[in-house]
């Protein structure tokens, strides 16, 4: 097949990434629940005919992977001919190429011209509510995937454009906020017939030959482009290890272990030794492995390619794990949580190159989703509630600069905690702090400062379910710099007592009762003592540290006016006054 002309490869690549963008605006503009229309727990794209990743909007960076093995799970059950046009296909399996959890919705839509399919639009995305046996979903104390929701076998929601009124009947009557449920997909199936209309109109304007050459170059850039800057990386074989310590169901620590081999021609990432599957949801299966695979393959390979990401891109990475580990569950068992595995997944990878590409990586970061769901019974409505989100930390320091701070973990991508106001109207809480958490690693960039955020309960009855792990172990450091700080939730109950935990499972809460969501700081890059004292003084003035601890960490002399003044307790009012 001969190629198509450059300017109308850019304009069918723009156009397709364009429909993916809309398809993505178009969801959350229409959604009802807050998971999706502010914390856009979500994600869109468009494969070819076969199933390949063609286009992407931004997103949560993990469900993007799943859209291609979402596609090709619905070709393996249906086959190209048992598809028309009007078809949309739900799936949540997450054993069969959905590839996380439960609430993860993938909706898969072939796109016809003709008579004939040219690509597909697929998107995926959290519902807040999926039945199961914990409210919001869920669960941090699961030991089966039946106990987690509704599950969708790849299963057809609309025939030819039709409804099926069983399949509605049957979200309707198995989950806990049936209006906001239904309300989600019929957002979710109207943005891919978006998408479906303008990949429509390039077929019209160009031909669909040209829009299949079109995206065959697509693929073959993709590749290219991936062989190229894999030339420009270190080769060898580099190891990592770790410990996932969310313990949930009491299980402790899980032992996990990742080896990297790059060459001029493949990525590959070997995960044998890692340990096995648990009767906790914190596994995730195959395919949300391939998914983490692909987050941090694209963040070490090529993080700022003008080429979008395609299955031609991906083509070079390959992902060693025998079945029946922590990152290759096998059904029934649980993975509502399964962003644990997969985040450690991701930063194993990170953790055991950084060394050898310091300028394309931080140092370890607070990892952690921190999943979260504030739930219960309205007092006012008699109506359940169900605030669900994450929560954002800190991350590492690099190379050359200083970590973020208040940012989402790296597999969570493009999403947000929920607005304070959001927050406060939609549900019977009242957020009563939300500030830096003030440690992280020192060196001579810091880390990033995590977040510390309160709820207080004003509800007679309230439930909290919560996952994090590096409970115990911190974010590391990186060329010499310090490690971070960990996450933390505690709970203040009306009768003075505390509680903090990595893990909440269902725990039951009352009015006045407060919780408090510590997220922790990244890991330092560099030597404290070659940190900038310049930075230092920023600190200072900033309130970020105080001079003791400054003097303590960093030892050094602030040069104010034509006095140096050591940073010790006794030089606070002439640095307040220079300040």
């Amino acid at each position: 097949m001969a190629g198509v002309d450059r300017f109308t490869l850019e304009n069918v690549a723009d156009g397709l990434v364009a429909a993916s963008d809309e398809m993505f605006l178009s969801w959350a503009r229409t959604s009802q629940s807050t998971i999706i229309y502010e914390v856009l727990d979500f994600a869109t794209g468009l494969t070819d005919a076969e199933g390949n990743l063609i286009a992407q909007a931004n997103g949560v960076t993990g469900f993007l992977a799943t859209i291609t093995y979402s596609v090709k799970s619905v070709l393996k059950k249906f086959g190209k001919e048992n598809l028309k046009p009007g078809d949309i296909i739900l799936t949540n399996d997450p054993y069969t190429g959905s590839g996380t959890h439960l609430c993860d919705v993938s909706a898969v839509m072939p796109i016809f011209y003709g008579d004939k399919i040219i690509a597909f639009a697929a998107n995926k995305g959290h519902w807040n509510e999926i039945g199961g046996k914990s409210l919001g979903s869920w669960s941090t104390d699961a030991t089966e995937i039946y106990q987690e929701g509704l599950q969708f076998p790849i299963i057809k929601v609309y025939e030819q454009g039709k409804l099926n009124v069983a399949v509605r009947d049957m979200i309707e009557a198995n989950v806990r906020t049936p209006s906001m449920t239904l309300g989600d997909l019929y957002a979710q199936t109207a943005a891919l017939r978006v998408a479906e209309k303008r990949v429509f109109e390039l077929c019209s304007r160009y031909g669909s030959d040209a829009i299949e050459m079109a995206i065959k170059q697509m693929l073959d850039n993709g590749k290219k482009l991936a062989l190229q800057e894999l030339e420009k990386l270190p080769h060898g074989t580099f190891e990592a290890e770790g410990y996932i310590d969310t313990e949930a169901n009491n299980i402790e620590d899980v032992y996990i272990k990742a080896k990297v081999t790059i060459t001029d021609e493949s990525f590959t990432i070997d995960l044998t030794g890692s340990g096995d599957q648990v009767p906790a949801p914190i596994n995730c299966s195959r395919y949300g492995a391939l998914g983490a695979a692909r987050v941090v393959y694209r963040a070490l390979v090529c993080p700022h390619a003008d080429t979008e990401g395609n299955e031609g891109f991906y083509s070079p990475l390959n992902v060693i794990v025998p079945d029946g580990t922590i990152f290759s569950a096998v059904r029934p068992y649980p993975v509502s949580c399964n962003w644990e595995a997969f985040s450690h997944l991701v930063d194993l990878v990170v953790k055991a190159v950084a060394e050898h590409v310091p300028d394309r990586v931080t140092a370890g970061h607070f990892l952690s989703i921190v999943g979260t769901i504030v739930g219960g019974i309205d007092d006012k409505t008699n109506e359940p509630f169900v605030l669900c989100e994450p929560q954002a930390g800190g991350w590492g320091a690099g190379f050359d600069k200083d970590g973020e701070s208040g940012l989402v973990a790296i597999d969570d991508g493009e999403t947000y905690v929920i607005p304070a106001e959001v927050a406060e109207h939609k549900y019977p809480i009242i957020v009563e702090q939300y500030s830096f958490n003030l440690q992280s690693g020192a060196g001579e960039y810091r880390g990033g400062y995590g977040l510390i955020r309160d709820y207080r309960i004003c509800n007679s009855n309230a439930e909290l379910t919560t996952i994090a792990s590096r409970y115990r172990y911190k974010p590391w450091g990186l060329k010499g710099g310090y490690e971070g700080s960990n996450n933390k939730v505690q709970v203040y109950h009306n009768d003075g007592n505390m509680i903090e935990r990595a893990t909440f499972s269902n725990y039951h809460l009352g009015n006045g009762d407060l919780v408090r969501f510590i997220t922790g700081g990244g890991g330092g890059y560099g030597d404290p003592l070659k940190r900038d004292p310049k930075k230092v003084f920023e600190d200072i003035q900033n309130e970020f540290i105080d001079i003791k601890a400054a003097n303590n960490i960093y030892k050094v002399a602030i040069k104010v006016e034509t006095e140096n003044i050591s940073l010790d307790t006794e030089s606070t009012n002439k640095l307040k006054a220079h300040k």
